[in-house]
């Protein structure tokens, strides 16, 4: 009969242990499914964000690529335009160079029209002056 105890106490020992890794089982599922159940709604909706983000991410560098090239293309236009503007001022340089040269003896015959006195009409002795300056 001492046999037949500890047959019986090892086997009511592997039930407890057989029914505590049941329940162990049980109890991890059912926590997992609540689990689930609780989390798959968020988790769902923090996948859409991030597609969303992904999305608008994939847009943003799109238009971020194309925005750089459009100033690169703004950049090489305003150099080209100052190149030209440099050009167009050394050749206009001498242009003024004379304009200036020219103006300057019109001026000092403007100014010697004005300072010489003359009697009579004013028109008539403008005209005169005018008339005697271009040697009429």
């Amino acid at each position: 009969m001492v046999v037949f105890e500890q047959y019986r106490a090892a086997v009511i020992a592997v039930a407890v242990v057989v029914l505590l890794g049941l329940g162990g089982v049980i109890g991890g599922g059912v926590a997992y499914w609540i689990t689930a159940g609780h989390y798959r709604p968020i988790v769902e909706g923090l996948r859409d964000d991030v597609k969303t983000s992904a999305s608008t991410l994939a847009s943003c560098r799109t238009t971020s690529s194309t925005l750089e090239g459009q100033v690169g293309q703004q950049n090489q236009a305003l150099a080209d335009l100052r190149l030209a503007a440099e050009k167009r001022a050394k050749e206009a340089e001498p242009i003024q160079q004379q304009a200036a040269k020219a103006a300057g003896e019109d001026y000092q015959a403007a100014n010697r029209l004005q300072q010489e006195r003359t009697g009579g009409d004013p028109a008539a002795a403008a005209a005169a002056i005018i008339d005697k300056e271009l040697g009429l």
